[in-house]
């Protein structure tokens, strides 16, 4: 072999490793894909913002400007100042509530999670199964026998008749079960019990370090979805400890409906979940990002 052939074959390796780095660049096309989406996902929020922004002619008006007015902040404290509404109490009533649940359904679905994944116990897969089969029931079915439960017991109209139905979550479990099972290798689990570590040390130090990627996501996911809820607050709240959304319904309820006062209700709802995202996205991206390169 001579010793251009042997450069040559040294060479080689090297130049397909930076073929690959370059095709996996992506093109005009996904960046042209991802407008397409950020601008679709952006659009309600300011048409919301630019109707919110006007008077009560606005939303009728067929020569509207799609430029913002100037009565977004005027709106913004008719909305706050509306005795109907209780805007401040229903904002903690919210803030409250879906941080208790977004905490809860994390710490029992890790639990859960980490037991249906590297436990092995009789029935542990008929278990999941059931639990997993519990996200085909809709929620509808159990609205009435819900109330009734709490008609009786007397927590219709308090918060924690919102609270406590929620405290867990089938899906929760179902994906701290399927992360945690690919996240944390079983030669892990046995080197720590060989080296003396119980299982709820193992668990501590091993599985909810495993688990902050998966657990960071899950409680995103249940804020917004317990920050959002409407249906069940809806029927089980009244006008007096409202959620957000129950509150900012009242604004609907009279003869005449303002949607600039309405739309400015709910860019202020939606704001406390940007300001979230905004905060805590970057941490969320490189914990997951973190995740997967341990993985």
């Amino acid at each position: 072999m001579t010793a251009t052939s042997a450069l040559v074959l040294k060479e080689a390796p090297r130049r397909s490793r930076t073929v690959r780095i370059r095709g996996a660049r992506p093109g005009f096309w996904v960046y042209a894909g991802l407008a397409v989406v950020l601008v679709a996902s952006l659009f309600p929020l300011y048409f919301s913002f630019l109707i919110g922004s006007g008077d009560s002619t606005t939303l009728r008006d067929p020569a509207r400007s799609w430029i913002p007015g100037g009565n977004f902040i005027a709106n913004a404290l008719s909305v706050m100042n509306d005795p109907a509404v209780n805007f401040w109490l229903a904002l903690w009533n919210s803030l409250w509530s879906s941080t208790v649940i977004a905490v809860s359904v994390v710490v029992f679905s890790t639990l859960a999670g980490w037991a249906f994944a590297k436990l092995r116990f009789r029935g542990g897969k008929v278990l999941l199964s059931f639990v997993v089969a519990t996200m085909a029931v809709p929620q509808q079915l159990g609205v009435v026998p819900l109330y009734i439960l709490f008609s009786e017991i007397g927590g219709t109209g308090q918060i924690g008749a919102i609270v406590v139905p929620a405290l867990t979550s089938a899906f929760g479990v179902f994906w701290m079960t399927q992360y945690l099972q690919q996240a944390v290798p079983d030669e892990l689990i046995e080197a720590a019990r060989m080296d003396g570590a119980s299982m709820i040390r193992t668990f501590w130090t091993v599985g909810v370090t495993a688990a902050r990627p998966a657990a960071a996501m899950l409680f995103l996911f249940t804020f917004v979805t317990a920050w959002n809820n409407f249906f069940w607050p809806f029927i089980v709240l009244d006008r007096q400890n409202p959620t957000l959304p129950v509150a900012l319904s009242l604004l609907q309820s009279n003869y005449f409906v303002d949607y600039s006062i309405v739309l400015a209700g709910v860019v202020l709802a939606t704001l406390p979940l940007l300001l979230l995202f905004a905060v805590a996205g970057k941490q969320l991206v490189s914990g997951i990002m973190a995740g997967a390169v341990k993985g």
